[in-house]
């Protein structure tokens, strides 16, 4: 064989083993593993031995007005799916962040700080266990007398207390009589496929990680306090007067705006039953948690709005603010406007849950059927907020997301629907403008080595604005990358067939990979890699205009769109979109053709929301 016909044939050789090595995404040894036992299939579906836990609470609260002590009593009936024996079982208790001893990622007052959970009682299967829960963090361990086999349930019952901070996140005393009252019961932490006992503390920087359980939970009030839960309320003839319990149950079949309870009715005592105290009961089933928020003098709006239009099945909403939370008036209508996007145009699945429900606080925070939003005197910021924290109702409480240790997984998802409602409220020029202010403007602004850690970096190894961005900007901006490659109709329908397999379920960064490659039939790994497994970032330049044909160097290396701006020599323009698909060959260097054979006097490459981090060299002018 010649010379020439050696070296085409080693370079064939190169490209094609390049191909295929690009092909495979790196996978950590213990989630390999689940794919190698047939926990998790390379289909992007579960695999055919998928399993996970469940637990059954029934739970009775009391909240002490006075003392400011949340206390009560829980039974759950836990169900061990896993072929493993259990010996310790990790009991999870958020709230412990309050403690003095407790890791944190955050400064906090002194008034953050309590001491923490106290357990009276704890029996496991009836047995009787020395447990004070006073050496915990935000995780304890209990070896169990007995171990629990597989595929076997085993009855846990304690009894508890703690006391609610002073100064409230996302949790804890809004006023000296409105409470908001979240991460407040002792639950067992989720035993997964991939990492066992899930230990990792909570510091406040990352978030959540919950298995889907069924509740029954009651909340103890004082008389004149209106209890806004997760779940649907299941006695309101027991716990309000007549006439409101009407009110609301007017608001679950209406599009019209009802104010429930106004501040002179609350103040006037005439709300809720007048026992001492109200028991107020919900229930939610096959949910991530439950939580709940009170007040003596809170104002109480509610409405409805179909989430399922073949169906007409609605969903409540509520809102539960100060007489000066301005930015709340209009909750009810935010959110029956957002509960309508979310379920038919983006993610385009109908809202999963009976209600929603917004309460004024601190916190700016999503919680299972509720948002714990701070009052922040601009009504069109207070509704992106709002929107975002709703959002979360898909990724992670439908989704089951491990947030700790994957934040990108549900902030990132979070970010591209309020991105996408916020086009459909303000236009896409003011959302555009929000979106690079917001969420990409610092990250590509600021070069240090904390911005350009690859997505993949378990967010429980990230802090401060690296942690951010990789969870918020950077994973937002892939999805929505992604979204232009393959077009809305495509990108949906991978999408729904990712949020299909796994809604219910806890899914890994792979899963969803996978689940993308199946559905739009293309392998994007050379796409995911790019994104999610490099150091790479945003920034394209002009390296050359040669007649028709534009050479864009991708200096950054992210696989993002961008537009060329054209002016030829008779000032006319033409605008050329490339999707990121143009990267798929080179991610270094693209070239861009012009049909037209009109000479070019002017070339500006302009990536809308994917901004560049030099854009000095995105302008090419001719001599």
């Amino acid at each position: 064989m010649e010379k020439k016909s050696l070296q085409l044939l080693f370079i064939a050789f190169l490209f094609l083993a390049q191909n295929s090595f690009a092909q495979e995404l790196y996978m950590p040894r213990n989630i390999k593993e689940s794919y190698t036992n047939g926990v998790r299939s390379m289909d992007g579906k579960p695999g055919k031995n998928y399993w996970q836990n469940h637990g059954k609470y029934d739970m009775a609260l009391t909240v002490d007005a006075n003392t400011k002590v949340v206390s009560g009593t829980e039974t759950i009936v836990y169900e061990n799916n896993s072929n493993d024996t259990l010996r310790n079982l990790r009991i999870r208790f958020v709230n412990n962040i309050h403690k003095k001893t407790s890791p944190r990622a955050v400064l906090n007052s002194e008034g953050f700080f309590t001491e923490g959970l106290t357990i009276t009682n704890l029996k496991i299967e009836g047995e009787v266990y020395k447990e004070d829960a006073k050496s915990w963090g935000t995780v304890g361990s209990v070896k169990m007398k007995k171990p629990l086999p597989p595929h076997s349930k085993i009855t846990i019952d304690i009894d508890w207390n703690y006391p609610l901070s002073e100064v409230s996140g996302r949790e804890g005393q809004i006023d000296n009589t409105t409470f908001f009252v979240a991460y407040s019961y002792p639950r067992v932490s989720v035993f997964d496929d991939y990492n066992k006992w899930d230990n990792l503390p909570h510091t406040s920087g990352q978030e959540f990680y919950n298995d889907f359980n069924d509740y029954m939970y009651s909340v103890k009030a004082p008389k004149n306090y209106v209890v806004y839960g997760t779940g649907d309320l299941l006695n309101p003839d027991e716990v309000l007067q007549p006439e409101f319990a009407a009110r609301l149950k007017k608001s679950y079949v209406t599009d019209e705006i009802l104010h429930i309870a106004n501040e002179q009715e609350m103040k006037s005592g005439l709300v809720t039953k007048q026992s001492d105290w109200n028991v107020w009961k919900f229930e939610a089933k096959n949910i991530t948690d439950v939580c709940f928020g009170l007040s003596d003098h809170y104002l109480w709006d509610a409405g409805s709005v179909i989430v399922d239009k073949k169906t007409k099945r609605r969903a409540s909403i509520q809102a539960a603010y100060d007489v000066k939370g301005t930015d709340f008036e209009n909750s009810i209508k935010y959110n029956q406007y957002a509960l309508d996007f979310f379920s038919h145009n983006w993610p385009g699945v109908p809202y999963p849950y009976s209600k929603m429900t917004a309460f004024q606080g601190f916190a700016d925070m999503e919680y299972p059927m509720m948002c714990n939003d701070s009052q922040m005197g601009d009504p069109v910021f207070a509704q992106l907020v709002q929107d975002h924290e709703v959002a979360h109702t898909y990724f992670p409480f439908y989704m089951g997301i491990n947030e700790t240790r994957y934040a990108f997984m549900d902030e990132g998802w979070a970010t591209t629907f309020e991105y996408l409602i916020g086009i459909a409220e303000h236009g896409k020029e003011a959302a555009d403008k929000f979106y690079k202010e917001f969420r990409v403007e610092q990250y590509i602004n600021d070069p240090s080595t904390e911005e350009d850690q690859p997505i993949i970096t378990m967010s429980s190894q990230l802090s401060d604005s690296g942690y951010g961005n990789n969870s918020y900007g950077k994973a937002s901006l892939s999805y929505l990358a992604l979204k232009d490659l393959l077009g809305d109709d495509l990108f949906k329908k991978a999408l729904h067939a990712y949020m299909d397999n796994w809604n219910g379920k806890h899914p890994v960064p792979w899963d969803y990979f996978n689940s993308i490659n199946t559905a739009s039939g293309k392998n994007l790994n050379w796409f995911f890699d790019n994104w999610f497994f490099t150091n790479n970032y945003l920034d394209l330049s002009v390296k050359k205009v040669a007649k028709n044909v534009i050479s864009v160097a991708n200096v950054g290396g992210f696989a993002i769109p961008f537009d060329a701006i054209v002016t030829y020599a008779d000032n006319t323009t033409e605008t050329v979109h490339s999707t990121p698909a143009v990267w798929q060959v080179n991610q270094k260097l693209a070239a861009v053709t012009v049909k037209s054979s009109k000479q070019i006097k002017k070339v500006v490459l302009d990536g809308g929301i994917f901004m560049d981090a030099t854009p000095a060299d995105n302008t090419w002018s001719g001599k």
